[in-house]
């Protein structure tokens, strides 16, 4: 696409035009017709709430779900629609049962609140929780499959790992790792937190046991939207986390995996009805999906591979920051990260390139030190990552 196409895709979003936003890894802008449908389904829900719910919500909900499964390349009626990735691990994780004595097995680069979710369920069952350091510049993925292998052993229970690394955009070999795991009967569950829309992602190539994502990142879905998509075989290994209407289904229900009146199946339904609450979220990822999708998804991975590649030249040519982030396609996408100098207080830069600058970009501390993380999507400008660079130039000095 030109850049006139890019422009024009640009003023279909709704964007701060005072800010420049280089964090789509935290939270994606939302389109202006995803915007206005989720709008309008809230105006619905606010003015007949139970003629919503009651009535117009089962076909929207089922076709979401069929939307969403069909994006992903999984299945609609192992589709467990939640608020965000979070809740979807913390599912698994509070109603999973594993045997003890035993491990639980993470890389060193998992997110936090992740390892926290892991820890309480290891501490509940009476294991152990175990990392394993990641390649730091892996030159392939069999690299990143030799380090997960290495770490396996007859004590491995489960093994839990991010698609998409949070801090650096490392992408890592998802269906080769499950593979592994599965030969040595260790279940697997994937926090694919970034891969919806951020990778040509197709769930029924991964033998996965649990693959959680969120929809608020690059599908740049409403805030409120996650999901746990069941391996075969799965559908009856959890328990939902709240009990509420469908934790019995209604008489007269059929097989509990089979579509029911409620734009669910009895099945899922226990895990997605937790009282009265807002989904319209959750009914509004078709227009999402259909924005980006008319865009042409190709061409958006192609686009973020260019903006990256001009972060990289103006962050690490010029400012000289080395990247933390691999370049081979297979292992990075439109996320890069830089490692920054030794001494840098990570929360006074990133409140520094906000308050003087107004620009958006995720900073953090690492034990290897503070990394600066560029989320770049179609409609980030290489002028907006000028603009970084030279924030940085003044910020650090460099």
């Amino acid at each position: 696409m030109a850049i006139a196409d890019w422009e024009d895709a640009r003023g279909r979003m709704l964007l701060d035009p005072t800010a420049v936003n280089l964090n789509t890894g935290s939270g994606g802008p939302l389109p202006r017709i995803a915007f206005e449908r989720v709008t309008g389904l809230r105006a619905r829900l606010a003015e007949a709430p139970m003629d919503f719910l009651l009535r117009e919500v089962p076909p929207l909900l089922w076709t979401a779900r069929e939307r969403l499964a069909g994006f992903l390349g999984g299945d609609p009626h192992r589709l467990v629609l939640t608020t965000n990735v979070t809740g979807a691990v913390n599912l698994v994780a509070s109603s999973l049962s594993l045997a003890a004595p035993g491990e639980i097995l993470l890389t060193d680069s998992e997110y936090t609140p992740m390892r926290w979710c892991w820890e309480r369920m290891a501490e509940r069952q009476g294991l152990t929780l175990r990392t394993f350091r990641l390649p730091p510049m892996p030159a392939g993925p069999g690299e990143i499959v030799d380090a997960a292998v290495a770490a396996m052993g007859p004590r491995t229970r489960l093994l839990s790992f991010s698609h998409v690394v949070s801090a650096t955009g490392l992408v890592l070999p998802a269906a080769d790792l499950c593979e592994q795991a599965r030969r040595r009967g260790i279940v697997t569950v994937v926090d694919g937190a970034h891969a919806p829309g951020f990778l040509d992602l197709n769930l029924a190539d991964i033998p996965y046991d649990f693959y959680a994502g969120s929809g608020h990142k690059w599908l740049l879905a409403p805030t409120g939207v996650g999901f746990v998509h069941f391996g075969p075989g799965h559908e009856g290994g959890l328990e939902p986390a709240q009990v509420s209407w469908a934790y019995h289904p209604p008489e007269g229900s059929g097989p509990p995996d089979e579509r029911d009146r409620f734009g669910s199946t009895p099945r899922l339904r226990r895990f997605e009805c937790e009282g009265t609450r807002d989904i319209c979220p959750w009914l509004a990822v078709p227009e999402s999906i259909g924005f980006q999708t008319g865009l042409g998804l190709d061409r958006i991975r192609a686009r973020r591979r260019e903006l990256a590649g001009h972060a990289r030249l103006r962050l690490t040519g010029e400012q000289g920051l080395e990247p933390a982030t691999p370049e081979a396609a297979e292992l990075s996408g439109g996320m890069v990260a830089f490692c920054l100098p030794r001494g840098t207080n990570a929360d006074r830069l990133r409140q520094d390139l906000w308050k003087r600058f107004r620009i958006e970009a995720a900073v953090g501390e690492r034990p290897d030190g503070p990394l600066l993380r560029v989320s770049a999507n179609f409609y980030t400008t290489e002028d907006e990552i000028d603009r970084l660079a030279d924030a940085l130039k003044k910020l650090l000095g460099t």
